[in-house]
């Protein structure tokens, strides 16, 4: 009987073995598909997180994946050719940041499987049929589901500053994935008593003068939407934003520490983390559209007390008690 067991034993062994080598016979390639300039310090809070993450799940770059990323630095019009092009290259995943680029790599392929970090309202914009069972190529994360991102900014802004009653939102309207965000919002701006005064910028030349329609028009205070064109001129929003005297609070990752008054954003380094999940069931085998989309779990909220000082304003203490992060 020992020696029957032992056999057994040994026989399991090479089995599993043979398994484990089976798995990694073919390597895979993973697609990343960015839409920013991909800095060190952009990587050090995105797609590093990933890659890292991915080792908890047993996969090596180099030995169980190869990893093929494109950047549109940027520029949203390289999209669909920078999603060409990783498609091509066919590999068994892509992953994609924000929002444009889920779309474009949506329009590039309907069978690879996509798995989105940050991509806003996909239910709204087509990219799957539900949270639940998204029914096509696409899941991961999804930012904003039903528009509350917006509502939720509004809020804190009218806490920060309780006599707000004229709000300018800026926005891109070359972007695809903004045409629901002003509507989403209205009923919370109506609620709070608030008008909201929308602006479009499409570039960072058309920044100086809305803001000058901004003070025009009376505005307020400035809600900047999460979009990439303005991600990439962040810091001149906020300084902007202190020159014409105008609270502001944005999702747009490092604002408020730029020297907007209020930042309010998920925790960029933890979805990109729990993104690796969704990549290593699809590399597995799990089809995309039987996993369901999750939210982010973790939100920070940063409060700049430089500028409100500069702003001549005093926030209300429980404001500043909710907050992750005070600038000092």
């Amino acid at each position: 009987m020992k020696r029957r067991a032992l056999l057994l034993a040994c026989g399991a062994t090479v089995v599993s073995l043979g398994v484990g080598a089976q798995n990694r016979a073919r390597q895979r390639r993973i697609g990343f598909l960015g839409t920013v300039v991909p800095t060190p310090e952009i990587r050090q809070v995105t797609v590093d997180h990933l890659w890292q993450a991915l080792r908890a799940y047993g996969w090596r770059e180099g030995r169980d994946y190869v990893l093929e990323e494109r950047w549109a630095e940027g520029n949203l019009d390289r999209l669909p050719k920078l999603a060409a092009e990783l498609v091509a290259a066919k590999p068994d995943a892509i992953v994609v940041g924000l929002p444009d680029a889920a779309v474009a790599a949506k329009a590039a392929t309907r069978t690879i499987p996509i798995v989105t970090v940050l991509t806003f309202d996909p239910v709204r914009h087509g990219l799957i049929a539900s949270y639940a069972r998204p029914g096509g190529n696409i899941t991961g994360l999804s930012y904003d589901a039903g528009g509350t991102l917006g509502e939720k900014l509004l809020d804190l802004l009218k806490q920060a500053v309780p006599r707000l009653s004229r709000v300018a939102v800026l926005w891109n309207p070359d972007s695809s994935i903004q045409s629901f965000w002003l509507d989403d919002m209205r009923p919370a701006a109506r609620t709070l008593q608030l008008e909201l005064l929308p602006f479009a910028a499409r570039s960072g030349r058309e920044l100086d003068p809305a803001f000058r329609q901004m003070k025009e028009r009376r505005a307020e205070a400035l809600l900047p939407y999460a979009d990439v064109m303005l991600f990439m001129h962040r810091d001149a929003l906020a300084r902007l934003a202190i020159e014409h005297r105008l609270p502001s609070i944005s999702a747009l990752h490092e604002f408020a520490r730029l020297g907007g008054l209020l930042g309010y954003v998920a925790d960029i380094p933890d979805s990109y983390r729990r993104a690796a999940r969704f990549v290593d069931l699809v590399l597995r085998g799990a089809n995309p559209a039987e996993i369901a989309v999750e939210q982010p779990t973790k939100f920070r909220l940063t409060i700049n007390l430089r500028t409100a000082r500069a702003l001549g304003l005093q926030l209300p203490q429980a404001l500043l008690l909710r907050a992750d992060e005070v600038i000092t």
